[in-house]
């Protein structure tokens, strides 16, 4: 297996298992960070003491890595990445629930 085999077998895990939180009813808003990190300041020490990470900074974040993965901004995979992986045959999935 090569490498760039590898990092497709990856990308395909990693999308299986959103096309399941999507079928299961999750979406980008349960897309979160615990809420000590989005609420309670960094008590240590250093540069980043007294930091935590906002609803916008954590939205920019989320689009940025949605893109990266060729998802849309709400998260669901686009059907030419499932093509792409050779997933196209679960394109039904996201279908599913833009219908309901």
């Amino acid at each position: 297996m090569t490498a760039e085999e590898l990092k497709k077998s990856g990308e395909r895990i990693n999308t299986v298992g959103r096309l399941i939180n999507i079928r299961e009813g999750l979406g980008r808003e349960d897309d979160t960070l615990p809420w000590k990190v989005m609420n309670e300041p960094i008590p240590d020490e250093g540069p980043v003491k007294g930091s935590f990470v906002t609803q916008e900074e954590l939205d920019l974040l989320l689009d940025d890595y949605y893109e990266s993965r060729g998802w849309t901004l709400e998260g669901v995979p686009k059907r030419e990445k499932l093509n792409e992986l050779g997933m196209g045959e679960l394109e039904g999935i996201v279908k599913a629930k833009q219908e309901e």
